[in-house]
């Protein structure tokens, strides 16, 4: 038996780290790359990836954006152009100086972003108003040092991800560019991995590198750790003047664009198995499951072989044709209740176990993963109730991780108070006056940053949590991944 097939060995809630790092291993969706920082993505992680990908590639069409390609090689000179960007990026760059053994004069760095390579094409693409908006979205690979402390999914040297990059005339247009993506992103992030977020803006010292402003969701993981799930920045006229993407306007008048970019990476599928998983291991929401359903023919004699298998084959069919992600396991040479633990071991949503008892009470036994209970189901109610139980299953989900994270979301008005419950892993709303030295003399002591400062927060009153100098508005404070 291979070292991958033996369960979880340890206890989500007593060594968090280690329990995420086997269930992304043993569960096969990833393993170690020969070069530190990397990972190898397994059939089963990818094909999460598939599902997220397809179901926001949907969405994105549907809203006038096209999907491009990026080379990975960006020249040195292109990065420099925007100071502040360069300056953000430049310790997680990985150089190109050699072509063989010849040095290649201009550096080349691989991919971190693509901001100043995009624009550079697109100053040669966009001439008029009428080229606008210009709405590319490019499913690529980025590549940033992380070379320390690495995490499959989390931190890693290379990454999939997916970064869009807009051009309009007018910034009320770039602006509401900015927070239709956010609300796709929120949706996605709720209905299809079923992880509630906490939307808004980051703060002027966390805000991406270049951006006038960035908005984000955020999420807290079981250990305590806030987890950035994806962004959408306004870039105003930021990148547009040193890359001079400009137009002649309605008038004539040559003037320059306003732009936005935004993105999300397969971090997402590391929350997805932090929030969701337990000591079994991965468990997995059904609309992005690899497998939906697994059915587990089960007999003893080959009396009763051969009926359990066919109905086993039927009830595979029904599910197939709607489109159901269905897999029979017929290996016979393992037990039933080996076949139940490795299924569970991988999250598959919904198990269908047949028996011969099953099959002359004319019924099978189903099993959810998400709450380990069984059920007896009508042979007959199969193609009617399959789906409803699926959804059920993902909406259960999300409203047990909703709670959770409303029952880790405290507010404070007291430092004493807010440093305790940094300890306590929370995220911790709080009156702050909007200066960075306090966001970061709060850093300094107690490894909490300023997550995201809510969109519903407004000016409310109080004074700053840190300094006691009026606030100008709440924000959510947590230690992050």
């Amino acid at each position: 038996m291979s070292k991958e097939s033996v369960g979880i060995t340890v206890s989500k809630n007593e060594d968090f780290s280690e329990w995420y790092t086997q269930v992304v291993l043993k569960a096969q969706l990833a393993d170690y790359a020969p070069v530190k920082g990397l990972i190898v993505l397994r059939p089963d992680g990818y094909a999460i990836w598939e599902s997220i990908r397809e179901t926001l590639d949907e969405k994105l069409k549907k809203t006038g954006h096209r999907n491009g390609f990026l080379p990975v090689l960006i020249p040195e000179s292109l990065l420099t152009k925007e100071k502040d960007h360069f300056a953000g990026f430049n310790p997680e760059v990985f150089w190109v100086t050699h072509s063989g053994d010849a040095e290649i004069g201009d550096r080349l760095a691989l991919r971190p972003t693509s901001e100043t390579l995009a624009y550079s094409m697109y100053a040669k693409w966009i001439h008029s108003w009428r080229d606008l908006p210009l709405k590319i979205n490019f499913w690529n690979t980025a590549l940033r040092a992380e070379i320390k402390a690495t995490k499959p999914f989390l931190r890693t040297s290379e990454f999939l991800w997916q970064e869009g990059h807009t051009v309009h005339a007018t910034r009320e247009d770039a602006e509401k560019e900015v927070f239709d993506i956010l609300e796709i992103y929120k949706n996605t992030v709720e209905q299809t991995l079923a992880i509630p977020v906490i939307a808004g803006k980051k703060s002027e010292k966390e805000k991406f590198v270049g951006a006038v402003y960035t908005t984000a969701i955020e999420s807290m993981m079981p250990d305590g750790k806030a987890l950035q799930m994806g962004t959408s920045h306004f870039l105003g006229q930021n990148f547009s003047k040193p890359f001079e993407v400009k137009f002649l306007d309605k008038n004539n008048v040559e003037t320059f664009a306003w732009q936005t970019s935004w993105g999300v990476s397969w971090r997402l599928i590391g929350a997805m198995v932090m929030v969701h998983g337990d000591d079994k291991g991965l468990v997995l929401p059904p609309r992005v499951a690899p497998i939906q359903i697994v059915i587990v023919p089960i007999y003893y004699s080959e009396k009763d072989a051969d009926r359990v298998q066919v109905k086993a084959s039927e009830v595979e069919k029904i599910l197939q044709d709607k489109c159901l992600r269905t897999h029979v396991d017929r290996r016979d040479e393992l037990t039933p209740g080996f076949k139940f633990n490795d299924w569970e071991l991988k999250g598959v949503p919904l198990r269908i176990e047949i028996g011969p008892k099953d099959l002359d009470k004319s019924k099978v036994t189903v099993a959810r993963r998400h709450n380990r209970q069984k059920s007896d189901l009508p042979l007959d109610k199969i193609e009617s109730d399959i789906e409803s139980i699926l959804q059920q299953i993902q909406d259960e989900m999300f409203t047990a991780a909703k709670k959770i994270l409303e029952d880790r979301t405290v507010k404070v008005t007291d430092y004493n108070q807010f440093k305790s419950e940094v300890e306590n892993g929370s995220f911790i709303s709080a009156h702050w006056c909007g200066e960075t030295r306090c966001e970061e003399k709060i850093k300094e002591e107690t490894m909490a940053d300023i997550r995201v400062i809510p969109f519903e927060s407004g000016n409310t009153e109080g004074k700053c949590i840190y300094c006691g100098e009026k606030s100008i508005t709440s924000a959510t404070f947590a230690r992050a991944y």
